[in-house]
């Protein structure tokens, strides 16, 4: 393949913008990056409403639709038929003729897409954003047959993306979990990428700041995210000014989140924004005193990327991948997962340094973003795409 020319690129993934994940998000971004760059972008993703199958055309990609269905115990899950996504995929592959494929998990269009480029002898391209205990929450079966779920699921993701040219995911660990439960020997650890300067203040820019504290949370609001743990070490900051909670998202736990805000009686300092436009996410960040994700299932954390990017400390969970993100006092905490007591000690901390100290630990969480530099990310991809071995990234 020539280094000059451009390349026809399919990604297949089951989430994509108007969705609100992490892996929506890496897909539009590495859509645009690819777009940027003069490549021709084509995807695959589920529709996010009822009807057939369509086409539709967005400025950073051809966007192809799959016919879906609505996940019973889901808010906003879709599921396609196995038939249906192989015979779409199938169709898109054999009219645009691809250099490469890009699956973005095993589960449904990663699977049938997986299994056409196969077929074609394809150049295929794996990443992987998701680990099957996700699923637990929204399965109604007990825990013993939820772990025979979660073993098959990973064995599958070790057949199917077995298969790929080159396997990624956002962290080392989660590389050295596909390693040891899915039995993938090589896997390269590429960050999913952040352009830090979209959210730094300008030069002059004046940052709006309410007369109290803030604590702020952005993400779905899910059972894994666990913002109930949150609120509840919210109601264990008090004080003549006590902080305030802002979450930003949507998620079928709103109900029970208000409702638990209600109870412990800090409903007028816990603020649902719901989903909102990128500008106003980048206010909410730089407004804020410290970022907060106490999420146990995260491959990377786009949003605390964000965060740290906008120079804010952080309080994370210890848990999976939001470890790698904390130099410990140097640009935030770690809590115990779950453990409120914990995270409220770890929130109160930050918020009783000093308004130099926070804006110290703010740069240096600055600078850990710029490791995750985007153009970085997306330049180890086009070179994937051309044919370059991981082997060549492995030890970069």
């Amino acid at each position: 393949m020539s280094a000059e020319r451009p390349l026809r690129i399919l990604i297949a993934c089951d989430t994509y913008p108007p969705d609100l994940n992490g892996a929506a998000v890496f897909c539009f971004r590495l859509a645009k990056a690819m777009s940027s760059r003069g490549h021709e972008v084509h995807i695959v993703a589920a529709r996010t409403d009822d009807g057939p199958s369509f086409v539709e055309h967005r400025p950073e990609a051809t966007v192809h639709r799959v016919k879906s269905h609505k996940a019973p115990t889901h808010e906003s899950y879709r599921l396609c038929l196995p038939v249906t996504a192989n015979k779409v995929i199938a169709e898109v592959i054999d009219e645009i003729k691809p250099d490469v494929v890009h699956i973005q998990c095993h589960y449904m269009i990663g699977n049938a897409a997986e299994k056409q480029a196969t077929k074609r002898g394809l150049r295929l391209i794996a990443t992987n954003h998701f680990i099957p205990e996700n699923l637990e929450p929204f399965l109604p079966f007990p825990q013993w047959f939820l772990n025979i779920v979660s073993k098959n699921s990973w064995r599958d993701m070790g057949k199917i993306m077995g298969r790929a040219d080159v396997v990624t995911t956002p962290t080392p660990l989660a590389a050295r979990e596909m390693r040891l439960r899915a039995g993938l020997e090589h896997v390269l650890a590429l960050s999913n990428g952040i352009d830090s300067a979209k959210y730094e203040a300008h030069e002059g820019e004046e940052i709006a700041h309410p007369d109290h504290q803030v604590v702020l949370f952005a993400g779905r609001l899910a059972v894994e995210k666990n913002v109930d743990v949150l609120i509840r070490a919210m109601a264990r900051l008090k004080g003549a000014n006590p902080p305030h909670l802002r979450l930003v998202g949507e998620g079928e736990q709103r109900p029970k989140l208000l409702k638990l805000a209600q109870d412990l009686g800090v409903e007028d300092r816990v603020h649902f924004l719901g989903f909102v436009d990128d500008e106003t996410l980048r206010a909410e960040y730089l407004a804020a005193d410290v970022f907060c994700q106490p999420g146990t299932a995260e491959l990377q954390s786009l949003v605390t990327l964000e965060a740290l990017s906008a120079s804010r400390p952080v309080v994370l969970a210890n848990a999976l991948a939001l470890p790698h993100l904390v130099d410990e006092g140097v640009n935030g905490y770690l809590f115990e997962p779950g453990n409120d007591a914990d995270l409220a000690s770890k929130l109160e901390t930050v918020l009783d340094l000093s308004p130099a100290d926070r804006e110290a630990m703010g740069a240096a969480g600055h600078a850990k973003a710029l490791l995750h530099a985007e153009k970085k990310t997306m330049d180890t991809f086009e070179d994937l795409y051309r044919g370059a071995p991981a082997a060549k990234y492995m030890d970069a």
